[in-house]
């Protein structure tokens, strides 16, 4: 399993929507769940996007198409990016032929 960082900026409906329903994001963290993937911890922000969310998938298809599925409704932006641990690039680096 991956881990992915997923930044959300709610659309005006997307802000309809939550501000009508606010168990609306445990709702779809229970959708995340069904693709295949994993809420580690999600925060709200308060800046250029509304959400931080740290999620673990079994590979990019998935969490592209759990990406695509979100945003193709229309109340969501989100920009993702796998994430590296530290130790395992650290390791990488450890054990790499460097060009310079």
């Amino acid at each position: 399993m991956g881990t992915y960082v997923l930044l959300s900026s709610l659309t005006p409906e997307g802000r309809e929507t939550l501000h009508k329903s606010p168990d609306r994001l445990t709702a779809v963290n229970d959708e995340i769940e069904k693709l295949g993937c994993k809420v580690l911890t999600q925060y709200a922000l308060m800046g250029p996007y509304d959400f931080l969310t740290i999620i673990e998938g079994p590979d990019n298809e998935t969490v592209a198409h759990l990406v695509i599925d979100l945003g193709a409704r229309k109340t969501v932006n989100i920009m993702t990016s796998p994430a590296i641990e530290i130790s395992d690039l650290m390791a990488k680096l450890s054990g790499a032929e460097h060009l310079a």
